[in-house]
């Protein structure tokens, strides 16, 4: 028999296991861990990429806290985990010594609105876990973004672990709010190594160097959209649908005025080390263990972020102003969520605008990974095949620009950091498997769906068929004007007039003015003979690929719509023709927000 106070000690312990593309999900579980810890539980945080799925079986108490991808899908940190829980032969009381709860981070725009988190949820109940605490759904359409529902969420989740899991000495009840430890300490450094690197060892990327940085937007159009041509050394080994990852740089007048608004200027390049100190907090990842502030804000610190509401609790600890701690106060209270959503979310306010205004700020050195979120790197379908063009990455990508409701000029981190680079500059990209996957036999029929930017993959894909001999690709293309953005036009139009591809495109903006527009799902309805006999009675395979607005879901419409035409189905029928499409891997969403 095992007695309650060792049991209690047992189920003390808490894993909160994330799964993310953008870092999101990894910011929210740090979050969850710090309030999980002013209750008295020791927590371990890891991705569920670096967590063995095997060693599930062994845990007693896991909170799950899962992003969503594309439309629906799961992050691919996740597949591994979900792809054991989903062995047909798993006893039903599997895990019928686990408690578990899951938050989901998901945009309710998307018809599978948090659709990871429903189905782990759903899977881990029918092998024989205890759901604690209901599940969270993080929504980016509140106008808190997640947190309008993370925080109430928190609240019911550390009710239910007080309750349920009672410690020896009644310390269930949260610690009075007080500063929480630094998740790292620094130490300064007696003398100045040699050579200072920005990153740790990572053996997972390319050296490239860019050879073409091309605007293929009119120079008088209000988008400027790139094709980059980067050059490795090396072999570099890709698919169709593939994804690179780009770590941005700030620029270093950007961050020299950074520094010199926080007070650090004159320590800037005083190098000193990090121990990582309270483990159940995450870091950047491949941060060196001996650094500068100048490095950290370079490379691995986001100031330009919009803070998130965790920023203004950290904050107030580090002001030294009657008022200004009262006007922090009020953005954290219940009453002050609208004044802070108009302060913050409503405007994009930036960290450096925040701080610009909160002049009594002073953040100790230990505090900067606590206060500042991690400048993440960001992802971009490759548009190139690595066939047709080995040791080469191609990428079509719009650069960002844009005015905030207060008329502040805002640029991408990372767009802007690729625009500004020139022939023979060089940098670092690692390639991430993509969620594409082009059918085997290249005679099967493939229809792409691309409109704008989205064209990236379509552009990889259909070099890839191209180069295995196959003429059975449909490409539906829409852009605004033919003259202005028509992306990689020469090209398809080349393709077309050899019948190694089918072409159609839909210029929305190019019709007579008051004129019904024109967009990629009417072209598709009105080829529903070719489009019904390529997917239904040659078995082919759609792939959709660009912005998550309304196209997507037009794209399926259309589709099941063409079911009901053509294919003599209810409407009921049609939509389950669609959704066993997308079960056998025949219709692939590769979409963004």
């Amino acid at each position: 028999m095992t007695d309650n106070t060792t049991l209690s000690r047992v189920n003390r312990h808490l894993l909160i296991l994330y799964a993310t593309e953008t870092g999101t999900a990894q910011e929210t579980a740090d979050r969850i861990s710090r309030e999980c810890r002013r209750a008295y539980f020791q927590c371990r945080v890891c991705s569920m990429d670096m967590y063995s799925p095997e060693a599930l079986i062994s845990e007693t108490l896991v909170l799950f806290v899962v992003a969503t991808t594309g439309s629906g899908a799961e992050p691919r940190a996740m597949t591994p985990l979900w792809n054991l829980l989903l062995r047909s032969h798993l006893p039903h009381d599997l895990f019928e010594d686990l408690d578990f709860s899951v938050f989901g981070l998901g945009d309710s725009a998307y018809e599978r609105f948090c659709w990871p988190a429903k189905k782990l949820c759903k899977r881990l109940l029918s092998l024989g876990a205890r759901e604690i605490c209901p599940r969270g759904e993080g929504d980016d359409q509140h106008r808190l973004g997640l947190y309008g529902a993370l925080e109430p969420w928190i609240g019911n989740l550390l009710e239910t672990l007080s309750r349920s899991y009672p410690s020896d000495s009644d310390v269930g009840n949260l610690r009075p709010p007080s500063k929480p430890p630094p998740r790292v300490i620094t130490t300064d450094m007696a003398s100045t190594p040699e050579t200072l690197k920005p990153y740790s060892a990572d053996s997972n990327h390319f050296d490239v160097t860019v050879r073409r940085n091309r605007r293929i937007t009119a120079e008088d159009w209000f988008q400027d959209v790139r094709h980059f041509e980067f050059v490795s050394g090396r072999h570099i080994e890709y698919n169709p649908g593939d994804v690179a990852i780009i770590h941005p740089i700030a620029t270093g007048a950007e961050v020299d005025s950074f520094l010199l608004l926080m007070g650090w200027a004159n320590l800037a390049d005083a190098p000193f080390s990090i121990l990582h100190s309270m483990l159940d907090q995450t870091l950047p990842d491949h941060i060196p263990c001996i650094t500068t502030l100048r490095v950290l804000f370079t490379h691995h610190l986001d100031f330009n972020a919009v803070p998130r509401r965790s920023f203004f609790q950290i904050l107030r600890y580090f002001t030294t102003d009657d008022s200004e701690r009262e006007r922090l106060d009020e953005f954290l209270s219940l009453e002050g969520a609208d004044e802070f959503y108009e302060y913050c979310q409503l405007v994009k306010r930036t960290i450096r605008e925040v701080l610009s205004e909160f002049r009594s700020v002073r953040i100790p050195r230990d505090y900067i990974f606590d206060v500042f979120p991690p400048l993440r790197p960001r992802h971009f379908s490759i548009a190139s095949s690595a066939k047709c063009h080995p040791r080469e990455i191609h990428l079509c990508v719009a650069i960002v620009k844009y005015r905030t409701k207060l008329k502040m000029p805002r640029k991408g981190i990372c767009t802007s950091y690729l625009a500004n680079l020139r022939p023979d500059d060089r940098l670092q990209i690692r390639v991430e498997k993509g969620i594409i996957k082009l059918p085997d036999n290249p005679h099967i029929p493939v229809i792409c769906v691309g409109p704008g930017t989205g064209i990236a993959p379509m552009r990889a894909a259909i070099e890839d068929r191209i180069d295995a001999g196959s003429n059975a690709t449909t490409l539906y293309f829409g852009c605004r004007s033919k003259c202005k953005d028509h992306h990689y036009g020469a090209e398809w139009e080349t393709y077309a007039e050899s019948k190694r591809i089918t072409y159609r495109v839909a210029f929305s903006r190019d019709g007579p003015e008051g004129t019904k527009r024109t967009y990629v799902q009417d072209l598709i309805l009105k080829d529903k003979d070719s489009v019904w006999d390529l997917l239904n009675d040659q078995r082919g395979t759609l792939i959709i690929s660009g912005s998550s607005n309304k196209m997507p879901a037009a794209v399926r419409r259309a589709i099941s719509s063409i079911a009901e035409d053509c294919g003599k189905m209810l409407k009921e029928d049609a939509l389950k023709f669609v959704n066993e499409m997308e079960r056998e891997g025949r219709l692939i969403e590769e979409c963004w927000s």
